[in-house]
């Protein structure tokens, strides 16, 4: 499907990766924010008709938040974690029990999770400590590695080290391997399920997803008949349609908002 005949499915689903497709890789990831393109586009389609925007992110719910400047009125749904953690506006999901949580549908680690957790972060941090510009960053079910300020030359190394850690004392964690990170975790979430679960709550019509890094691939490769799938940026991808960067993307994004709007007039 073609992203005209997109614009016109009565339930469209718009689920976009944060980093490096809304807002430009940065070396501190906390300082992250999506250019003024991205955020007037994101904003066209969530007052287009019959429309849900979604942020699905490997980052926490509680960075993701943050980097998205997302407060309890948005409309935006965020699922973070690569989906084990989710923000939605209340009355979407039609379950009590979890709608009555409020806007935060938390998943927790348990004490016993959360142990090992802190304890192999503590031996990821010591096994890198060597290693200039290497850093653990913390999440919710695990840990990323990251290397974009090391030596290109040792960055591998960063890697390696970390990965024979978790090979010995966790081999049933889940790798994940990004732009200069390797993310490490206790759940098995994975953006496909995130797609899938948001396409059954929105009772979407149709979808478009658009990703920049190797995790995203999990849910271009979902995407059904009458889905658009993007890669923003380089690489082997599953995609359908591709663009250079996060302001072509913005363009694209704004350009449907504008066909949807239009056509619904």
């Amino acid at each position: 499907m073609s992203l005209d005949d997109l614009a016109l499915t009565p339930r469209l689903l718009v689920a976009l990766d944060f980093d490096g497709t809304l807002a430009p890789l940065v070396d501190e990831p906390l300082t992250a924010r999506m250019l003024p393109e991205a955020t007037d586009a994101v904003a066209a389609l969530v007052a287009a008709p019959e429309t849900t925007v979604a942020f699905v992110s490997g980052r926490s719910l509680a960075d993701l938040r943050h980097i998205a400047e997302h407060d309890d009125e948005s409309a935006i749904v965020l699922a973070g974690s690569h989906g084990a953690q989710w923000w939605h506006p209340r009355g979407m999901v039609q379950d009590e029990a979890e709608d009555a949580v409020g806007a935060d549908a938390v998943a927790t680690p348990t004490l016993a999770e959360e142990t090992l957790r802190d304890e192999l972060r503590e031996a990821a941090e010591a096994a890198v400590a060597g290693i200039d510009g290497a850093w653990i960053e913390p999440k919710t079910f695990g840990f990323g590695v990251h290397s974009r300020l090391v030596d290109p030359a040792r960055a591998a190394d960063a890697h390696a080290r970390v990965d024979a850690l978790i090979a010995d004392r966790a081999p049933g964690w889940r790798r994940r391997v990004g732009h200069s990170i390797t993310e490490y975790a206790f759940r098995d979430e994975g953006k496909d399920t995130a797609v899938a679960r948001l396409r059954a709550l929105t009772h979407a019509t149709g979808v478009l997803f658009a990703g920049d890094d190797v995790t995203d691939e999990d849910a271009l490769r979902s995407l059904e008949p009458g889905d658009v799938g993007i890669r923003v940026g380089a690489g082997e991808t599953a995609a359908t349609v591709r663009v250079a960067d996060e302001r072509e993307l913005a363009g694209v994004l704004r350009a449907l908002a504008h066909r949807r709007t239009s056509a619904r007039e």
